[in-house]
């Protein structure tokens, strides 16, 4: 029995879809904004601040692993419903969330090794969601790409490992733009008026960053986006992106001159 802590977007449909195919037993702790998984007959919408509901019905379910995935929205703390083992933890939530939203996602990490439950790879049931080491797509980067792609590492490793930040756009080994709390998207929209070539969108986990909870995501929308900012390559990290659609996703770069590389 597995319980999975669900958030936003598709990444979690995908999980559900895996694990429904190798028949292992699982149930959803919803947390997404409006009760995303309601038709599921094995889920429950709790919000964070009910610690004391979210422990018990792990412990009644004799579950000893989770897996979180999709976008958790920060809660706002002030309107959170608290039992009373959320009046004991909160404060903890608290502090973290004055660090980083990543650091939100390492506290409850920490409350949950002590109560003996252990967080698992958010990609443990799907391996084939991540890229191998190599280049994609029939462009591959240039030697000045390479350059560039080197430069953006190190500036995204050198950046606070608890906030927000997984992605940024380079262009001759200088920043366009980095990513904000409002993520790739916005900041692609961001620069769609630039008409520099050669930028190259950098997404991937930065260095100290907890891989089981927080693994970059980009999908056949991503490279949407990216076509729409004129944007010539993706650089993902190997075996620690997600890519969602990913033949599709492939297909589209090759069509319009785009690389994939996954470093």
């Amino acid at each position: 029995m597995i319980g999975l802590f669900l958030g936003e977007k598709n990444l979690p449909l995908e999980i559900l879809k895996s694990l429904k195919k190798k028949k292992i037993e699982y149930f959803i702790i919803d947390l997404s904004k409006n009760n995303k998984f309601k038709k599921d007959k094995n889920s429950y919408f709790i919000n964070i601040g009910k610690f004391g509901k979210i422990l018990e019905l792990i412990k009644s379910k004799k579950c000893k692993k989770v897996l979180f995935a999709g976008n958790i929205v920060k809660p706002k703390i002030s309107k959170l419903k608290l039992d009373l083992k959320g009046i004991y933890y909160i404060p903890r939530i608290i502090k973290a969330s004055k660090v980083g939203d990543a650091a939100i996602l390492k506290e409850l990490i920490k409350i949950l090794s002590e109560n003996k439950i252990k967080v698992i790879k958010l990609n443990t049931y799907n391996p084939e969601l991540t890229l191998n080491r190599g280049c994609y797509t029939k462009l591959k980067p240039s030697m000045t790409d390479k350059f560039t792609i080197k430069k953006g590492i190190q500036i995204l490793n050198k950046s606070n490992s608890l906030n927000h930040v997984q992605a940024l756009v380079v262009n001759n080994q200088k920043i366009i733009s980095f990513e904000k709390r409002k993520g790739t998207k916005e900041m692609l929209r961001s620069i769609r008026n630039d008409k520099q070539q050669n930028k190259l969108l950098l997404k991937m986990p930065k260095s100290k960053q907890d891989l089981r909870v927080d693994l970059p995501t980009i999908g056949l929308d991503t490279l949407k986006d990216c076509k729409k900012a004129n944007i010539k390559g993706i650089v993902v990290k190997a075996d620690q992106n997600i890519f969602l659609d990913m033949r599709e996703g492939i297909k589209f770069a090759n069509k319009n001159k785009m690389f994939v590389v996954a470093k």
